[in-house]
């Protein structure tokens, strides 16, 4: 697990996005996995601004979403499928039958959550997956105590998610009670993980996700186990990092030292 420490939101906005060109100026038909909320509005921002003033292309690239509310339509202002077309993809060029994101209102959601697996497969799996973190240390909606092998499913949030989503909605009670989302093991199934994090709040969940024990009760701790996973985080993020130190030394020896 490499880590990179910046000033703030905006430096560790444009780190992620870097990143994610890198992948792109590699391989243009690359499978991009995709986080919704606050943390990764920042590097969808700077991978629009790449697109419209640097010609990023996106015309051959594939999207999978990590999540959705049940119960909300594609149109509700806080589905995901809102959030990701008003803050980007309608601003860059993905073909939109290369949009995949998982239905919060589908009639079987057993068959769709084995639909959505297979279609990951068959487009080659995916690339590059971008995620946030809950302050319970949660990737996507797995939430303490999933399987760290688990894959896409149906799964209740927990009161914390809620309490912390709430501020999303007009009022607490609407916040979906549950979300259909990729499972850890899914997750751990793309070959470049990158995580973003920033403020205070998410200190904790970080510093157990990245030098706790690997635990289902904090599941991005199950990064620690990726061959190549990337956690960026501005300075009060970073805040309870016992060796930021070491961290900061070994980017800034980059290129020549190797990855930790």
């Amino acid at each position: 697990m490499e880590v990179i420490i910046q000033r703030d939101y905006q430096q560790m906005s444009k780190v992620a996005a870097r990143i994610v060109a890198e992948v792109l100026n590699t391989k243009p038909n690359a499978v991009l996995g995709m986080a919704t909320g606050s943390t990764p509005l920042g590097l969808y921002q700077e991978l629009v601004r790449l697109h419209q003033e640097e010609q990023l292309d996106f015309a051959r690239v594939t999207t999978f979403n990590l999540d959705e509310y049940v119960g909300l339509t594609a149109n509700h202002p806080q589905s995901y499928h809102y959030f990701m077309h008003e803050h980007f993809f309608q601003h860059v060029n993905i073909p939109r039958q290369n949009i995949n994101i998982p239905s919060g209102t589908t009639s079987n959601y057993p068959a769709f959550c084995k639909w959505y697996e297979q279609r990951i497969t068959e487009c080659g799996g995916i690339d590059l997956q971008i995620l946030g973190i809950g302050s319970d240390g949660h990737i996507a909606f797995n939430e303490p105590t999933s399987s760290l092998s688990s894959r896409t499913r149906l799964k209740t949030l927990s009161k914390q998610t809620i309490d912390d989503n709430a501020r999303f909605f007009e009022r607490r009670d609407s916040v979906p009670v549950y979300a259909i989302t990729m499972g850890v093991g899914t997750i751990l199934d793309a070959r470049k993980l990158v995580l973003v994090a920033s403020g205070r709040t998410k200190a904790k969940a970080i510093a157990q996700a990245v030098e706790g024990p690997v635990t289902s009760m904090v599941t991005a701790s199950a990064l620690q186990l990726h061959r190549d996973a990337i956690v960026i985080v501005d300075q009060d993020a970073a805040s309870g990092l016992t060796q930021r130190e070491y961290y900061e030394f070994i980017y800034a020896a980059k290129p020549a030292a190797p990855r930790a």
